[in-house]
């Protein structure tokens, strides 16, 4: 029996390494790891997870509900711009928004809005209406507050669903990248927003990281969503990914990428082997 159980978890092995996939411990309380063996793999797999929820939430609800962050997560969803994607994938029934935005003009270099425009929303049919982004003429408070109201809006027609334990907004998608620091969205360690449950979109003026005005959807919205992902790659995000999933005890502090819990939904990492490197268990991503 020993000889066969060997067996048997050596050919579960070798299936995940042939999948592109490496091992990565049992993290089954802060979600699903997918590690990937490039970033060529990472974004065929991230394509196909977001298409495939896409077909689903189509399915059941007739409209699809994403919202998208900054930073090097545009360019890993890129493959779904090209074939098969860009043909199969309906997006007339997407709808699009922001986990967070940096209060500055469309066309200036650090939004988030035209990082997305130009790197895929220009390249895809989606409906410009469908595309809900920031009131960029008013101050960061008053662009939360806004953003907010949009999204209160769509809930009461049920483009986007309500949670069935509590009144925040239930995306189909949430997609996040992390820091090195372990920030998510604009919600920055040890920073005040952290602690906020009654708003659904917050406001911050001081981030750490320019530029320093930002609104960001706050933990309860962004736990309450369907599936949340989380994108992350390179040596950088290394010693935050540990902190942030692997079991650390209790005085560890606790970074926001660690708050990211959704409390009826799905939570998936996106990994490459260099920001998984100090995973617990991380040396099976070596084994083949």
């Amino acid at each position: 029996m020993h000889v066969a159980a060997q067996k048997e978890n050596s050919s579960l092995l070798l299936c995940c390494l042939a999948r592109g996939m490496a091992l990565s411990g049992d993290h089954s309380d802060r979600g699903e790891l997918r590690t990937h063996e490039s970033l060529d793999e990472l974004r065929t797999d991230l394509a196909d997870y977001i298409a495939d929820l896409s077909e689903m939430s189509v399915k059941e609800r007739g409209v699809f509900a994403v919202a998208l962050s900054g930073g090097s997560l545009i360019g890993l969803i890129g493959k779904l711009c090209e074939a098969p994607y860009n043909k199969t994938v309906d997006w007339a029934k997407w709808y699009i928004f922001w986990a967070d935005e940096r209060v500055v003009g469309k066309n200036h270099d650090d939004s988030n809005y035209k990082l997305a425009k130009d790197g895929f929303l220009s390249k895809v049919p989606i409906v410009p209406s469908h595309v809900h982004s920031i009131n960029d003429s008013v101050s960061a408070e008053q662009a939360a507050d806004d953003y907010e109201f949009v999204i209160r809006q769509l809930v009461r027609t049920r483009v986007i669903s309500v949670s069935e334990i509590s009144d925040c907004p239930k995306f189909d998608l949430v997609l996040l990248g992390m820091g090195p620091d372990g920030h998510v969205a604009s919600l920055f360690p040890n920073h005040s927003v952290l602690g906020e449950n009654d708003e659904w979109v917050t406001f911050i003026t001081d981030s750490p990281k320019p530029p320093p005005e930002r609104i960001t959807f706050t933990l309860p919205v962004i736990n309450s969503a369907s599936n949340v992902a989380v994108v992350a790659t390179g040596i950088s995000k290394a010693e935050a990914l540990h902190l942030a999933i692997d079991d650390v005890g209790p005085d560890c502090p606790s970074l926001p990428a660690r708050m990211v819990q959704p409390t009826n939904g799905k939570l998936v990492w996106f990994l490459d082997k260099a920001a998984a490197s100090k995973l617990d268990g991380a040396q099976f991503s070596d084994l083949g």
